[in-house]
């Protein structure tokens, strides 16, 4: 069992910045494999990137390749995305997910726990 709490969502104009967090349990934290997905309003959930807990590998949607980066701090139990140069294509509500495996993947079906998503907006 493990609750992932999601802030730093908001509104912002295009091309500004917003970071991400999202806490989860300390018990298990260390163990897990680390993500984000999105949803915006009318479509499919969609993968974002994700940090393993075995090398710390990361992988990064196309979409999102050399805007945001994601990272994670074990001691404090936390997952960050760093959200930077930001489009209006990017607002989405932005779920935390976690994996029980060593590594991640890109389907919903591949994460065992879901926080409850916190709300990106980026106006033009």
């Amino acid at each position: 069992q493990v609750q992932l709490v999601e802030s730093g969502g908001g509104l912002v104009q295009a091309g500004g910045s917003l970071r991400l967090s999202c806490s989860a349990s300390r018990r298990t934290f260390s163990s897990f494999t680390m993500g984000w997905f999105r949803q915006a309003p009318g479509k499919e959930r969609e993968f974002v990137s994700d940090i393993s807990w075995s090398d710390g590998g990361t992988n990064y949607a196309d979409s999102v390749k050399g805007r945001f980066t994601i990272s994670r701090d074990n001691a404090e139990n936390t997952v960050y995305l760093q959200m930077n140069s930001l489009k209006p294509e990017d607002t989405a509500v932005y779920y935390c997910v976690a994996s029980y495996s060593p590594y991640g993947g890109r389907a919903v079906r591949e994460y065992d726990y879901w926080g409850q998503g916190t709300q990106v907006t980026v106006s033009s």
